[in-house]
């Protein structure tokens, strides 16, 4: 799994690449949620378009760090959901947990305090 790391505004957007799986750096996401804590950002959007897969540790990853983001007073959201992890979310009722959203402009729009 890779990470990339764009900051637009006051909005920190985290594209994750490959899997999100348990024992393939998959502390690499929890890292990275406390590191963007740690530097005052609370409002993130993760992109997971180019993940093929994620497995039970990944969900666990992505709850912790919804989490960590409410815990400070922020909010954490998805956008671009393959079908695939579409369907894991609904199966596993999270689909009711997250904000998912389609495209970067409309899940960016969200955070904005008329949404």
């Amino acid at each position: 799994m890779q990470l990339n790391q764009r900051i637009i505004g006051d909005v920190a957007l985290v594209e994750v690449n490959g899997d999100i799986i348990a024992n393939t750096g998959d502390a690499l996401l929890q890292d990275k949620i406390n590191s963007l804590r740690q530097q005052g950002y609370t409002r993130v959007l993760i992109d997971l378009g180019e993940v093929t897969y994620m497995d039970s540790a990944g969900l666990g990853d992505l709850i912790h760090a919804y989490a960590t983001m409410r815990k400070a007073g922020g909010a954490l959201k998805l956008m671009r959901l393959t079908k695939r992890l579409q369907d894991l979310l609904t199966i596993t009722k999270l689909l009711t947990v997250f904000e998912t959203y389609d495209d970067e402009k409309s899940a960016l729009d969200s955070f904005s305090p008329a949404a």
